[in-house]
């Protein structure tokens, strides 16, 4: 195996053709055998992200909407809020941030800036995309823009929603 490997670790996401297993007749103190998989990888559609997160329960909901438009605009890559319980029993928010691993300090600076946390927890994550592009479609109505995303073999497409509404 080391010599077709060019590494070991983790069996990526892949369109698995054809699987092997063998088992050897020397005796070891585990199993003495192996699982192959033959397949197709997308990589091109894998990267690591920085996940930013912080806990708030002292912030008004304007206050939290300007502080997402900021990390927006400082380059996020996405920017979600979830209801969480924090303590002494006061309801509170989770805002977490996705971020290229080289905007992370960054968006970090961000965070401390607009909001009122006093710590931001750091999380690298390995995140699976789907390739995208849009097009132009000409309708009865006028152009509307067709998204378009593919890969892992799937392929889904949706009309931009600000062009249908336009249209509407």
């Amino acid at each position: 195996l080391t010599h077709f490997a060019a590494s070991f670790g983790p069996m990526p996401v892949m369109s698995v053709e054809a699987a092997g297993v063998g088992i050897g007749t020397k005796t070891f103190e585990q199993a003495n055998c192996v699982r192959a998989f033959w397949g197709e990888t997308e990589d091109q559609s894998r990267d690591t992200v920085a996940e930013l997160r912080c806990n708030l329960d002292d912030m008004t909901p304007e206050a939290l909407g300007f502080a997402q438009e900021r990390l927006w605009e400082a380059g996020a890559l996405d920017v979600t809020t979830a209801p969480i319980g924090m303590k002494k029993n006061r309801p509170g928010v989770q805002l977490t941030c996705l971020c290229r691993l080289e905007d992370r300090e960054k968006l970090v600076s961000v965070l401390f800036a607009h909001t009122t946390t006093l710590g931001v927890r750091e999380s690298l994550c390995t995140r699976y995309t789907l390739a995208r592009s849009q097009r132009t479609v000409e309708t009865e109505h006028g152009p509307v823009r067709v998204k378009e995303a593919r890969g892992w073999g799937v392929t889904r497409e949706k009309p931009e929603y600000e062009d249908v509404a336009n249209i509407a």
